[in-house]
């Protein structure tokens, strides 16, 4: 059995030792839960490596976001480069969910644009999880949403032996079972070909192709060769083929459960007509029939998986199949930013049954739907074997549930805290400014009864400067030492108004928000770290999770702003963001100081002095942090998806733009681009991104 191997040319130091130790020990005395309370730049990451390679346990990593789950991904492959580290989030680049609006009597039809390198990643995910015990899945909240039976998986998986009796014919229907499409001309993953009495199937779940050569009905040899140049890369004396897709049901199973649907279509019909509702009846017959018919000839239907329950021979309200039923029985879950990660596995469930539950109230969807759903948080806890939830600010829910899984008289609460960091940086200092210069008396006095020796005041100089004029002084400081700059603001319009505005002055800057697609946040990112950029606006995003060694000033506009982005938890974390770094600091920009304010900052000051005291008597001189740039997930990403990317109106404007040197036919083309983007859009009720597609082609036709 393969284990899991650790490299790493660093040891556990700091609080790291203590903690690994801990979390070791309850997770071999059986605790179900524990808790990790480790301060930004800490070495978490480290941590849960060690207790891997101590515990040699399946892993799952949970993340919050795509673009944190990205950042373990490279870091994990580093630790364990012999290891299985796989990448598991949602696959669509573009998602618009099958929905309707009864108001405007509006069906909006399941749109999607899939990345096809994640997709291929989640694949290998699936299948290192049934094949290798030494596997670590990092994974997005997605995890939690229906997947492909595992059973019905492995059912069609194939294991391929050199001398084994095997008609070639017999191999192309199984081939087709697993969602492989035959082709004579492309030849790119989840496709196969037939060359004489060879056949070649470029494996979904990998970079090479397998190569079958037949001797009448025996395989008589193996080969994995480059699919661009035919080259014999290797002869392996057996190999496996997994399907193309993660949702593949045999053939027989679908025939099971047709009966069923029609049953199930009868009964909801007959039901909507004894209510006088006959659109709607006849709007679920006819869709219903036609998936029924799809699914008869060709085993597939757009949509199939609302019919997962009936397919998995399931019970009315029963979970789905997850990536979790993948796990083996004893396995490790690490939930990383939990604070705001259960959060989001809580809250899944009842936004997915919102919307599912109008489609089915008219006619569009059977009841059945509802089963194609992500868990319940109940379910989700059912799967758990074993858990470590961390966070530098984990909620009470985490940490009640920690201290009542440790059993009396162990010496051990439940929650470890990892305050000291290996390389002796303190956390950030901390300033409040005030927003506007008539709050900065009102300011000083709440700083003084606060106690606040290590606060700095404005000078004489910037007392009439608001916010935004204070902040390109620090930021213009800031640059000149070649640091980096984060500026975290309320909304994603103000975000946008100071890159424009600090554009304007000639600084390089950039914004990141939702709308920013995930491959190029992480690109974004990078370019900061490079020195592409030196300042970030963004709005949450800001907060769990972003390594960034380079950034020294963390600026919070408006920080007196109650609420969720200016909560305890969402300031602590921002200001977590620059104790990576030897001169970090963060500046509050606020009026008053808030509850919220204050027991971050508490927090903060109490860890520094902490930290201080600590290097102190080991006679420790912190030292800054420089961290490799890790490009892979970024490249790969680009290469498959570079004609993929949904196009943006500015890409529009540029083509609009270059309309009249185009050949006929290319104008033809884009006139057609536009007019479906600019119904795409109207479909999302984006009705400003419509119209201005609708004036690109107005200006065109002129």
């Amino acid at each position: 059995m393969a284990k899991f191997k650790l490299t790493s040319k660093y040891k556990p130091a700091g609080d790291q030792k203590n903690a690994i130790a801990k979390l070791t020990q309850g997770l071999r005395s059986g605790t179900k839960h524990q808790t990790l309370l480790g301060v930004t730049g800490s070495g978490k990451t480290f941590t849960m490596a060690n207790l891997i390679a101590n515990v040699q346990k399946p892993t799952l990593v949970i993340a919050h976001n795509k673009t944190l789950a990205a950042q373990l991904y490279s870091e994990f492959k580093m630790l364990f480069p012999e290891n299985s580290v796989c990448y598991f989030v949602s696959y669509y680049d573009y998602y618009q969910p099958e929905a309707y609006v009864p108001k405007r009597d509006l069906y909006i039809e399941k749109e999607a644009d899939i990345n096809e390198t994640i997709e291929r990643y989640r694949s290998v995910a699936t299948q290192s999880l049934l094949t290798r015990s030494d596997t670590i899945i990092i994974a997005s909240v997605s995890c939690i949403y229906g997947l492909g039976d595992p059973e019905d998986y492995l059912a069609l998986s194939r294991n391929l032996h050199v001398s084994e009796s095997y008609k070639r014919e017999i191999l192309i229907r199984q081939l087709s079972d697993m969602q492989y499409v035959r082709s004579e001309y492309d030849f790119y993953p989840g496709l196969f070909r037939v060359r004489g009495d060879n056949l070649e199937i470029f494996l979904f779940q990998e970079e090479h192709a397998l190569r079958i050569e037949f001797f009448g009905d025996q395989i008589e040899s193996l080969k994995i060769i480059n699919p661009i140049t035919g080259e014999v890369i290797s002869k392996p004396d057996q190999h496996s083929i997994f399907p193309a897709k993660q949702f593949v049901t045999p053939f027989e199973k679908l025939k099971q459960a047709m009966p069923q649907i029609t049953k199930d279509l009868v009964d909801e019909v007959a039901n909507f007509k004894a209510q006088n509702n006959l659109i709607a009846a006849h709007r679920l017959e006819q869709r219903v029939k036609y998936d029924l018919e799809m699914l008869q000839e060709t085993g597939y239907c757009s949509g199939i998986e609302n019919y997962s329950r009936y397919i998995s021979n399931r019970d009315p309200g029963s979970p789905p199949s997850t990536l979790l039923d993948y796990f083996p029985n004893d396995w490790l879950l690490f939930v990383d930013e939990s604070h705001i990660t259960l959060p989001q596995v809580r809250g899944m469930y009842n936004g997915d049954r919102s919307r599912k539950t109008t489609l089915i109230e008219y006619g569009f969807r059977l009841k059945a739907a509802l089963d194609n759903r992500p868990l319940q948080f109940a379910e989700f806890n059912n799967y758990i074997h074993q858990a470590i939830y961390v966070s530098a600010t984990p909620d009470e829910y985490e940490i009640q549930l920690s201290k009542a899984s440790i059993q009396p008289d162990t010496g051990h609460t439940g929650v470890v805290e990892q305050v000291i960091r290996p390389t002796g940086l303190l956390d950030p200092q901390v300033d409040i400014r005030p927003i506007a210069p008539e709050s900065l008396i009102n300011l000083r006095k709440e700083i003084k009864k606060n106690n606040y020796k290590t606060m700095t005041y404005f000078s004489k100089k910037s007392t009439n400067l608001n916010q935004i004029d204070d902040l390109l002084g620090e930021i213009q400081k800031t640059i000149t030492k070649g640091q980096r700059v984060l500026v975290t603001t309320l909304t994603k319009r103000m975000a946008e108004d100071l890159t424009d505005f600090l554009h304007n002055l000639d600084i390089k800057v950039q914004y990141i928000h939702s709308d920013v697609e995930t491959v190029e946040r992480v690109e974004i990112l990078r370019d900061l770290r490079l020195g592409k950029y030196d300042v970030l606006v963004g709005i949450n995003l800001l907060r769990e999770g972003l390594d960034l060694p380079e950034v020294s000033l963390v600026a919070i506009l408006d920080a007196d702003k109650e609420g969720f982005l200016r909560s305890k938890t969402s300031l602590t974390q921002t200001m977590g963001r620059a104790s990576r770094h030897l001169e970090g600091r963060v500046i509050m920009y606020a009026n008053h100081i808030t509850q919220s304010m204050k027991i971050a900052i508490d927090i903060t000051l109490a860890r520094r002095a902490v930290q201080h005291k600590y290097n102190i008597e080991h006679q420790i001189r912190p030292t800054g942090i420089f961290k490799d740039i890790d490009e892979q997930l970024i490249r790969e990403a680009h290469e498959s998806n570079k004609e993929k990317l949904v196009p943006t109106i500015e890409n529009f404007k540029q083509q609009v733009e270059a309309f009249p040197a185009m050949q006929k036919i290319q104008q033809k083309e884009l006139l057609n681009e536009l007019e479906i983007q600019m119904n795409i859009f109207a479909d999302m009720l984006e009705f400003e991104k419509a119209a201005e597609i609708r004036d690109l082609m107005k200006n065109i036709k002129k």
